[in-house]
C-alpha cells in the first residue's frame, strides 16, 4: 500500500503542476460535440473531485445552499483542508478508533497523498445528495445501525476474516468508481469511450472498466461486482440502468438488491451533467438522488495498482489477532 501511494502521490503532484484542471464554466462552447450518428458525444477524460460532501453534515441541517461568502469561508477552512477520512463526517472530530493528535497518534495518510481538490461544486450545494431535501441517504434504522457499526469496526481495524472488510479494502470495488460514481479522496478521474452500441467508462480508481451495451436487450442474470448495466438514449441524455450486484456497492446503505439509474447529459464541450438515483427496498426507506459535474481535463489516467505492494489486509487481520491475544 505505501509503495503504491508513494508512486501515486508523486504522479499526482506532477499532473497538478503541469496540467491544472480547468474550472467548470471556463472554455464553454454552445455547440455540443456529436458522434457521426448524431448522438451527443460523451467521450473524453473527466475529473469529478470536490470537497462538497456526499451527505449534508448535521451542522448544516436545513441549509441546502451556501452563500458566496459562506462558500469562500468553507473552502479556506481547516475542515476543508484536512484529510476528511480521519474525521467523523457528522461531528468533524477524530473518528472512533483513531487517537487524537494531542496524544501523538498516527492518523490516516496526510493531505499530501490526497486529490479531493479544494473547491465545492459551482452550485454551492451542501451535499451531493439532491433528494431527499435534507441531503441525507434515507437508510432504514437497521441499515443505519449496521453502517455505523461497520464504520467503527473499520476505523478500529477489527476483522475476523477478510470478508469482514469492505470491497474497497479488498481492491475489488473502488470506493468512488460506482455505479454510481461519487467523489472520493483521490483518483477522481475517468475516461469515456463511446460507440453507437456501447459506452465504456474507465475509472482511475481500481482501474475499472464498465462496458455498457446501448440496446433494448434485457438485463442478464449473472451478478457482478459492478452490476449488470444497460444504456438507452432519452433525447440527448444517455440513461444507464444497473442491477444484479454481487454484493453491496461502494455506497453506504447499499446491498446486492440495489438498483442504480445514471443520467449523462453533455452540457457543453467541457462538462457532462451526471445525475443518479439509487433505490433498494431492503436497505432504504425511499429512493434517493445525487448529481455533480464531470469536468473535462487534459490529464491522462494512471493505472491504480491496488494489489501490488499492498499489505493492508494481512496487517489488519494480524493486528486484530494480536488484540485478541492481548485480551483487548
Amino acid at each position: 500500500m505505501s509503495n503504491r501511494l508513494v508512486r501515486a502521490g508523486l504522479t499526482l503532484l506532477t499532473v497538478v503542476a503541469l496540467a491544472p484542471l480547468p474550472a467548470a464554466g471556463q472554455g464553454k462552447s454552445s455547440k455540443l460535440p456529436r458522434t457521426p450518428d448524431g448522438k451527443p458525444s460523451l467521450e473524453g477524460t473527466f475529473n469529478f473531485a470536490t470537497i462538497t460532501p456526499l451527505q449534508r453534515p448535521q451542522a448544516l441541517a436545513g441549509k441546502a445552499v451556501l452563500t458566496d461568502e459562506e462558500r469562500a469561508a468553507f473552502e479556506k477552512s481547516e475542515n476543508a483542508r484536512q484529510n476528511r477520512d480521519t474525521f467523523d463526517p457528522e461531528k468533524g472530530q477524530p473518528s472512533a478508533g483513531y487517537p487524537s493528535r494531542a496524544d501523538g497518534g498516527v492518523l490516516s495518510y496526510n493531505e499530501f497523498w490526497y486529490e479531493r481538490g479544494n473547491k465545492m461544486t459551482e452550485d454551492k450545494r451542501t451535499s451531493l445528495v439532491s433528494d431527499p431535501p435534507d441531503g441525507r441517504i434515507p437508510m432504514n434504522p437497521e441499515t443505519a445501525r449496521k453502517s455505523a457499526q461497520n464504520g467503527r469496526d473499520m476505523y478500529a481495524g477489527l476483522a475476523n476474516d477478510y470478508e469482514d472488510r469492505t470491497l474497497a479494502d479488498r481492491c475489488l470495488v473502488g470506493f468512488n468508481a460506482g455505479p454510481p460514481m461519487h467523489p472520493g479522496a483521490y483518483n477522481n478521474n475517468l475516461q469515456i469511450v463511446q460507440t453507437p452500441k456501447h459506452l465504456v467508462i474507465m475509472t482511475e480508481m481500481v482501474h475499472t472498466a464498465r462496458i455498457i451495451p446501448i440496446s433494448n436487450q434485457p438485463h442478464g442474470t449473472l451478478r457482478k461486482w459492478h452490476g449488470d448495466s444497460r444504456g438507452r438514449w432519452e433525447g440527448d441524455t444517455l440513461v444507464v440502468e444497473t442491477i444484479n450486484f454481487n454484493r453491496e456497492t461502494s455506497l453506504p446503505g447499499s446491498s446486492r438488491e440495489t438498483k442504480v439509474v445514471e443520467r449523462f447529459t453533455r452540457v457543453d464541450a467541457d462538462t457532462i451533467k451526471y445525475e443518479f438515483t439509487v433505490s433498494d427496498p431492503t436497505t432504504l426507506t425511499r429512493p434517493w438522488s445525487g448529481m455533480f459535474p464531470l469536468n473535462a481535463t487534459d490529464s491522462p489516467l494512471y493505472e491504480y495498482a491496488c494489489h501490488e505492494g499492498n499489505y493492508a489486509m494481512p496487517g489488519i487481520l494480524k493486528g486484530a489477532r494480536l488484540l485478541e491475544k492481548e485480551g483487548k
